[in-house]
């Protein structure tokens, strides 16, 4: 229900008492019609259909089938800081809880219109590029070492300076993928807005409600879920990685035969030198 929790600010008063009654009535919403949601509410049918669409939903409909999923998730997975106190087995246990939950948010929010946009810019770039700083910049770093086995040429900047160079002199047909958990960069969100203006795809891994995905051309949602003043990002870097793993294989099977035969290749390239 988090999706709904990080919405609470944006809601009217009457769609706030939809999201309020469906928060404390989560399995019952999810098998209510639109008639019932409205009338337990007290908000007419059609504050409960803009309800459902300001979370990115289509409509009633599409906000029934994921109360429905919500409900049905493990009840287990939460997260728990880890604490002083704790013991080894404890740390283990809630650092894989908390890595768990973030995967499991990441599917349950990703639209999936994001990334089919996101897909469709990548497939007509001439290039693309990773960008990143920090433990994005690793993120980013490994998304390269993925795409560029499907032919598109590829690349990783996670200096700021580069970042900033580069947005100055791309064009139409670069695509830029911005990976940062907070997307609160002002220099990296300059850059991104710089080089949509000059016609490049921007793409943003971040939080949906941050600058850089203003400056966006395409979205893929990833929120930080976890306490950083204290350790680097942990479980919001696996959903990074699974977003962008995510969205290279869909891209693959976006291009077709070509890019079969690339990753066919590549990993033939590899498999005749093992062993030498």
């Amino acid at each position: 229900m988090k999706r709904i929790e990080n919405k609470l600010s944006e809601f009217t008063s009457a769609e706030r008492r939809v999201a309020d009654w469906v928060l404390g009535h989560p399995r019952q919403a999810s098998a209510a019609t639109l008639a019932d949601v409205a009338r337990a509410a007290g908000a007419s049918e059609p504050t409960v259909i803009r309800f459902s669409r300001r979370l990115g939903l289509s409509g009633f409909r599409e906000l029934s089938r994921w109360l429905a999923a919500e409900v049905s998730r493990p009840a287990g997975f939460v997260h728990r800081d880890v604490g002083p106190d704790d013991t080894i087995a404890d740390v283990v246990s809630k650092v894989l809880d908390a890595s768990i939950q973030a995967l499991v948010d990441t599917r349950s929010e990703m639209p999936a219109e994001s990334m089919r946009a996101a897909v469709e810019l990548l497939g007509n770039a001439r290039q693309i590029v990773f960008a990143g700083l920090g433990a994005s910049g690793h993120v980013a770093g490994d998304a390269c070492h993925k795409f560029f086995r499907l032919g598109i040429p590829a690349s990783t900047v996670t200096d700021l300076p580069g970042i900033l160079q580069l947005a100055a002199i791309v064009g139409p047909g670069d695509a830029l993928v911005f990976v940062s958990a907070r997307g609160a960069w002002d220099d990296l969100n300059d850059a991104a807005e710089h080089a949509r203006q000059r016609g490049a795809a921007v793409i943003a891994v971040t939080d949906p409600d941050s600058g850089l995905a203003r400056r966006a051309t395409a979205v893929l949602e990833c929120r930080l879920a976890e306490d950083t003043s204290v350790y680097t990002p942990m479980s919001s870097r696996l959903a990074q990685l699974a977003l962008l793993d995510a969205l290279q294989v869909s891209l693959a099977l976006a291009l077709g035969d070509a890019a079969s035969e690339r990753l066919e290749a590549s990993k033939r390239a590899i498999a005749n030198r093992i062993g030498r």
